[in-house]
């Protein structure tokens, strides 16, 4: 047995319900009973619709909801919320930390700290977990929001991937970005459940469980919101469908801004349609905007119809006297 016993208190993954098995049932029927209640003609309508998150026995199987200690889990490895300086005193570092032994903080010195949404590793030390994933949440502002969302997405995803590129069977997340930094946590928890299961959809093969780890807190809202992600049911699914938000984000799960989109060309250096650059060059604003596009007119424009053989000779001698 281990000083103070402390082996005895961690937790087996393996023993752990997933979200796919019976202790979820009436969840779900309560969710149902509730919507019917409120609306039978929108589910009605709604059949027809196909779900951005179908359901998937497959995915839902390596889900787990834990309500516990992350640092207790034995996983390949779990995650660890922190600051830049991963000195960050919350309950969740704390726990690992206490677990961990005094190696990991000597560990992390060398590290020399982590940017918000990057993802780095150490060994689990005393820990159950094989190793530690150390990721640095955003500090949310209702001004930055977009950031955030972005940084957060970047903190789940990099986590996933680390786990991948180091062929891991299991990682254990806890709630990243803590009440220090102020984030929503429903709004985290949306993009928590998306981002994971995109990156389960797209690169999960070969991973095997993944444990959201919560609090009594975070619990209720995990399981309000799990359903959307992860529906145990075609039933289920058709019942969260209007409950998920507008963005729901690409298919790697990353938020969508679309001012940032830009449009581009179907097919650029097409010659045959020129019927777009009007309307490319009113949209970018920067042909023919300064003196000297002025004096020259389209210059991409006089080359396509050089090439096609439409200006005339005379044209081209005295655009090229000008040159």
């Amino acid at each position: 047995m281990d000083p103070l016993g402390a082996r005895s208190q961690f937790v087996e993954v393996q023993n752990l319900s997933t979200w796919d098995q019976p202790q979820g049932v009436q969840d779900e029927v309560d969710g149902e009973n509730h919507l019917m209640e409120e609306d039978d003609q929108l589910t009605s309508q709604l059949i027809s619709l196909e779900s951005p998150f179908p359901f998937r026995q497959d995915i839902n199987s390596k889900i787990v909801l834990f309500n516990g200690d992350v640092a207790l889990l034995n996983c390949t490895a779990i995650v660890n919320t922190s600051n830049e300086t991963l000195t960050d005193k919350n309950p969740v570092s704390e726990s690992i930390h206490r677990y961990a032994g005094p190696e990991l903080r000597d560990e992390l010195l060398k590290l020399k700290g982590c940017r918000t949404g990057e993802a780095k590793m150490t060994e689990g030390f005393n820990l159950a977990a094989r190793f530690i994933i150390h990721t640095v949440g955003p500090k949310f502002k209702a001004k930055y929001r977009t950031a955030a969302e972005s940084s957060l997405y970047s903190c789940y995803r990099n986590v996933m991937q680390l786990a991948k590129e180091h062929a891991m069977a299991s990682v254990g997340f806890c709630v990243v970005s803590t009440v220090k930094r102020a984030y929503p946590l429903e709004d985290a928890t949306h993009i928590a459940l998306r981002t994971v299961r995109r990156f389960l959809e797209n690169h999960g093969e070969n991973i095997e469980t993944v444990v959201f780890t919560v609090s009594d807190v975070e619990e209720p809202v995990y399981r309000k919101l799990m359903p959307l992600y992860y529906p145990r049911s075609k039933k289920e699914e058709r019942i969260g469908l209007p409950l998920l938000p507008a963005d729901i984000g690409n298919a790697e799960g990353e938020p969508v801004v679309p001012e940032r989109q830009i449009r581009i060309a179907e097919k650029p250096g097409n010659l045959e349609d020129d019927s777009g650059d009007d309307s490319l060059e009113s949209d970018l604003g920067l042909v023919g905007s300064h003196a000297f596009a002025r004096m020259e007119g389209d210059v991409d424009k006089q080359r396509k119809l050089i090439l096609q053989g439409q200006m005339s000779e005379a044209a081209q001698q005295k655009q090229h006297q000008r040159k």
